[in-house]
């Protein structure tokens, strides 16, 4: 059985990448397609799969100036061919959906439909120029969203939050199965005393509101440590107070460390759902968190977090000095985390698969040991 899996782009190591992982090891002879690949910078899993990229790969600077190349995805997706496979599973945070699968069962794990199209388009800084280009454009891609959706047999979407996004912008139904946690690697350290200072982690993106963080701690006075990398990194470098030490990317084993030491993980960005956050929790680190989106499936008020109402830097500080009234036994914070872990999800995924596709399910899994 010849299976494809298709995944945006491969340039970093985020959630989308980790969720790639463990399908690929649902499905250890797939072959994986997408737009472009910046050889190195995603994990020899990864590059040990046949990857098969889009003729966007060939322009020079492309893992530069990819994100304003955006008008060509589609046509790059479509361009591939099919024929002969069994299944395509999609992962799909923009246009990976949008192949067309020939012959093939087409199922697609949607991260969410595309954000900068529909809904949150203020969470992107764009200089003026880049607007007035999106500004055009945005119909037509919004359009192509909607139409190539119906080239989905079925959908999986990570939460409550995007699956009622899938209906509301496709009209389509899907099963909720939240995206993997390597929960035996992110775990509490028993009796170890938290340190002073919160953390805030993540790619360094606009729509994180990154920045928001950054000034609320700036104001309280209190250390706050980013990790993470990305675009905006210089700028809030720019904008740090000294107490504030927007560090850059750091290793897993140091982002562990920070999650088992920090006093809290601060997440002002409004999340489809929110992996960083449950790496936090499964240290035994609480959550304050923006309360909207998939992160109110996270974060139960008061138990393992708590919310703050805007992406403001007053409701940051208010809910950071409301934090410290309280007491956050590890223990409790990171009750119920393993209900995401890496081997719950594939189990899931199997599970839709074998409802979804039987046949091809008989012939790729019938091999597996049980």
């Amino acid at each position: 059985m010849r299976v494809a899996i298709v995944h945006d782009w491969l340039n970093g190591m985020r959630g989308g990448e980790r969720v790639l992982e463990a399908l690929l090891e649902i499905f250890p002879d797939s072959t994986i397609f997408t737009l472009f690949h910046e050889r190195g910078k995603v994990s020899r899993l990864i590059e040990s799969h046949p990857i098969v990229t889009s003729y966007l790969d060939r322009i020079p600077g492309i893992y530069r100036i990819y994100r304003n190349l955006l008008p060509l995805f589609p046509r790059a997706v479509e361009s591939w061919n099919f024929a002969g496979y069994d299944l395509v599973l999609s992962s799909s945070h923009a246009v990976a959906k949008g192949v067309r699968p020939a012959g093939a069962t087409h199922i697609c794990y949607c991260h969410t439909p595309m954000r900068y199209i529909w809904d949150a388009e203020e969470d992107y800084q764009m200089s003026l120029p880049a607007r007035l280009v999106f500004a055009a454009v945005r119909k037509r891609l919004q359009q192509w969203d909607c139409e190539s959706s119906k080239r989905v047999h079925h959908f999986i979407a990570n939460s409550r939050f995007v699956r009622e996004r899938i209906r509301r912008y496709y009209g389509r139904e899907s099963d909720v199965v939240p995206p993997p946690i390597d929960t035996e690697f992110f775990t509490p350290l028993q009796a170890h005393a938290r340190e002073d200072f919160y953390l805030a982690a993540g790619a360094l993106v606009s729509y994180k509101r990154l920045d928001v963080a950054v000034r609320a701690f700036n104001s309280l006075g209190r250390r706050l440590i980013v990790a993470g990398a990305g675009p905006e990194l210089e700028r809030l470098r720019g904008i740090a107070a000294s107490i504030v030490d927007v560090r850059g990317r750091v290793s897993n084993d140091e982002l562990r460390r920070l999650y088992r030491a920090a006093r809290a993980l601060v997440y002002v960005a409004r999340e489809d759902f929110g992996m960083v956050a449950v790496e936090a929790q499964s240290c035994g680190c609480p959550v304050i968190a923006y309360g909207a989106g998939g992160l109110a499936e996270i974060v139960r008020d008061g138990i393992n977090g708590l919310f703050f109402a805007e992406q403001h830097e007053h409701d940051v500080v208010d809910a950071v000095r409301r934090f410290e009234e309280r007491e956050w036994p590890p223990q409790r914070v990171c009750q119920g985390t393993e209900r995401f872990s890496r081997g719950i999800f594939q189990s899931h995924v199997r599970q839709i698969i074998e409802s979804r596709a039987p046949e091809i399910a008989r012939r790729n899994f019938a091999r597996e040991p049980s």
